[in-house]
């Protein structure tokens, strides 16, 4: 198989994950036969430094032509701190969402026996945990309009905004992921207050006739948001808006012991997009001290969503398993005995060639 990936590296810790993301991936194409052609663009702020615009042109053609994006992360702190910059990078985050249709973000959240220890959640309380959260992404409060500061700066507002199509889109995936695990949808909402939320439960319910075999319940985002810490292994798929999805997938994170370890999935209609959910963490940026293991699992996630390589994806989560069952982590798992990104990757790798050796 001959597929063509466009790689943004982005800001930070991004460039260095995304390495060894892209170097897993060559491994794979060893082994199985087939040829990733890689085309890199240019994002975030190091595309305004370059640019002036955090997602260019010429990146966008890029991502258009490409079969699927392989995402590392933006930020920068000279943006963040400065509360008068007009262009930030996450507009160009924003703008690539946009343009390209990514309108559902997957997000799996999953405990892993060897870093069971290192969780803040009691191990009892986590061991077994493995949902996946379906959040909308390409409207509601992030992209409503109108939005914006009264004249004298003192008020400011912001709108949110869904119609029944752009729920029944990503409801409809939702649904037809359960299908293929333990048959239960969760929406996570807020209906007793906000009119979106409630337009959101008629339109899923309604959509839940044409699933008779999924269990389809509802949980205010408050309830939820305690009850992922409570009781995770209750969820199986998580449905959700954007920004309920992009606070409750965070807090999901510490189940699985480090921020690191988290890949995601934007599906579009035409291409999707592949991005370990940390940010760009600009303290450990050029350290090699950063954890490629979101970055390598979204890798397999690419294999799996948008080129439909099942085998080939297990591989790379029998790798990272392995690598982690065997201690050969980053420091934000085991501070002791850590090993850099570099030889985490070259790690994933060896496992990945031995595993085409048996």
């Amino acid at each position: 198989m001959r597929k063509k990936i466009a790689v943004l590296p982005g800001d930070g810790i991004g460039p260095e994950v995304t390495k060894q993301a892209v170097k897993v991936l060559d491994a794979i194409a060893r082994r199985f036969g087939h040829n990733f052609v890689y085309e890199e663009g240019l994002v975030g702020a190091a595309a305004i430094d370059a640019t002036g615009n955090p997602f260019p042109d010429a990146t966008e053609a890029i991502c258009q032509q490409s079969d699927a994006i392989l995402f590392g992360a933006i930020g920068d702190p000279k943006y963040d701190n400065d509360p008068k910059a007009k262009v930030r990078p996450e507009q160009g985050l924003l703008a690539m969402r946009k343009k390209l249709g990514l309108f559902a973000n997957v997000r799996p959240v999953k405990s892993y026996k060897a870093l069971l220890p290192i969780s803040p959640l009691k191990e009892e309380i986590i061991d077994g945990t493995d949902f996946v959260v379906f959040r909308e992404l390409t409207s509601g409060i992030y992209f409503g309009q109108p939005r914006g500061r009264s004249e004298d700066g003192k008020s400011a507002f912001d709108t949110c905004n869904y119609s029944s199509d752009e729920i029944i889109r990503i409801a409809r995936l939702a649904f037809d992921a359960a299908r293929n695990r333990n048959k239960k949808v969760t929406l996570v909402d807020k209906a007793n207050v906000l009119a979106t939320s409630r337009l959101w439960r008629e339109t899923v319910q309604e959509l839940a006739q044409e699933y008779p075999d999924i269990t389809l319940d509802f949980m205010f985002v408050d309830n939820a948001a305690m009850k992922i810490i409570q009781n995770p292994r209750d969820f199986d798929v998580v449905l959700t808006e954007n920004m309920f999805g992009d606070i409750i997938t965070d807090e999901a994170s510490v189940i699985a012991g480090s921020l690191g370890m988290l890949p995601s999935a934007s599906i579009g209609t035409q291409q999707s997009l592949f991005e370990p959910i940390h940010g760009s963490y600009p303290q450990a940026a050029g350290k090699n001290i950063a954890n490629p293991f979101g970055a390598i699992l979204s890798a397999a996630m690419l294999l799996e969503y948008s080129f439909k390589l099942i085998e080939e994806a297990n591989t790379i989560k029998e790798a990272v398993l392995q690598a982690m069952d065997e201690g050969f982590v980053t420091e934000d798992i085991n501070k002791k005995t850590a090993l850099s990104t570099e030889e985490v990757g070259d790690k994933v790798v060896g496992f990945i060639n031995q595993l085409a050796v048996a």
